[in-house]
């Protein structure tokens, strides 16, 4: 990464003034160009921006690249390269040819931190990144369809017939053969920003097929199996963070595990007072009062805020018992004379507070009406288009 030590020239922040202008015409555009641009002269040399602009955001081979920027084929090759091992360049191969395309806005505001790194040029992206967030974020203000939909822990969902295959962690991850996993770039930005590091861990953002090879084969993340990207799923969901898959019902490439303090998506309504965040799933959060025990960990574990204990003086000592997946029975007592109350309005139907409830008073039940993402990812960009072309 750029570590900028002196100031800019004229005709260096020309240059980094017309890649900015190349980015205006990419889907994600360049939201807010000026305060832009002292993030990307932390990015990008100046020798990069100026080979990066004009090369197009949809993949291209090197002969027609080499063509456009009439430049040697070899020598524009090993520089593509290696802007995609910085995460700058997008690189992909089909049927024996090698496709390359410049990575928008908001796929560099994703790569800069897969890896993990926590050098003085890391901190000093995050921070960059961290005052431009308002403006980065202005394109999803008024958009319906977010980049990413809350994925249901499948495991407290009452009736799992009802379960769409978008829906269901292990038959989404039955589509893919090729995994890998990266850093949260949210959470590894935000602890750098503010020198306070998250208390979650950091390595647990999943790709799938073409995008994870590009992650492995540029050294932005590290392959794992499928068997560890289900662990690294289960042992989030423990933690109380919120699986959140792309926003597109086919050939989805990520999914992330979201904390509340840290996820863009989180961040966008609380400190910018977006109207949504992360798409809510088809599911709300169902409380049975009956055997409810009072002891506040859903209330503790809840994102959004939508459950909250209510005084419930004929439930102390209420006793209920549980069995546990050995088979062994477990009797609860509520002390507390309190019980949980779920505010339908705000809930995102994660899952997360069913997930640890020990007398399963917790369970997804599904909405009266589903709400179905788009099907392909060119579906999701048109709709995004239109809905962001219409708010302007």
């Amino acid at each position: 990464m750029t570590k900028r030590t002196s100031p800019l020239s004229d005709k260096d922040n020309a240059s980094y003034a017309d890649f900015i202008k190349w980015h205006e015409t990419s889907w994600y555009g360049a939201p807010g160009a000026d305060a832009l641009l002292p993030l990307i002269s932390s990015r990008y040399t100046v020798e990069e921006a100026e080979l990066l602009t004009g090369i197009p955001f949809g993949p291209k081979t090197v002969d027609f690249l080499a063509d456009l920027k009439k430049l040697d084929k070899g020598e524009l090759r090993r520089r593509l390269d290696e802007l995609a091992h910085k995460g700058l360049v997008y690189r992909f191969d089909r049927e024996g040819t090698t496709y390359y395309s410049v990575n928008d806005i908001f796929m560099l505001m994703r790569t800069s931190s897969w890896p993990g790194g926590k050098e003085e040029s890391d901190r000093q992206f995050a921070e960059l990144s961290d005052r431009y967030f308002p403006e980065f974020m202005k394109p999803w203000e008024n958009v319906q369809e977010k980049g990413l939909r809350v994925l249901p822990i499948n495991a407290v969902i009452e009736d799992n017939h009802s379960v769409l295959p978008y829906e269901e962690s292990r038959k989404v991850l039955d589509s893919y053969t090729y995994f890998c996993v990266t850093h949260c770039p949210c959470r590894m930005k935000k602890a750098l920003a503010t020198g306070v590091p998250d208390k979650n861990p950091t390595e647990v953002c999943l790709h799938f097929d073409r995008l994870a090879r590009y992650v492995v084969e540029n050294g932005l993340g590290r392959e794992i199996t499928r068997r560890e990207a289900e662990e690294i799923l289960e042992n989030c969901a423990d933690l109380g963070l919120i699986h959140a898959i792309s926003n597109q019902q086919q050939a989805t490439d990520t999914i992330c595990n979201c904390c509340s303090c840290c996820c863009m998506w989180f961040e966008s309504v609380r400190r910018l007072k977006h109207a949504g965040g992360l798409v809510p799933s088809n599911f709300h959060i169902n409380v049975t009062q009956e055997t409810c025990t009072g002891c506040g960990l859903c209330v503790k574990r809840c994102p959004m805020d939508a459950l909250q204990l209510e005084d419930a003086p004929e439930a102390k000592g209420r006793k209920t018992t549980v069995t546990d997946t050995q088979g062994n029975k477990k009797l609860l007592v509520n002390k507390s004379g309190k019980v949980a109350r779920a505010n339908a309005d705000l809930c995102i139907g994660c899952g997360v507070c069913a997930h640890k409830c020990p007398s399963r008073t917790l369970t997804l039940r599904r909405n009266t009406s589903d709400h179905h993402p788009p099907e392909t990812a060119r579906d999701w960009a048109i709709q995004f288009t239109t809905q962001r072309n219409a708010a302007r």
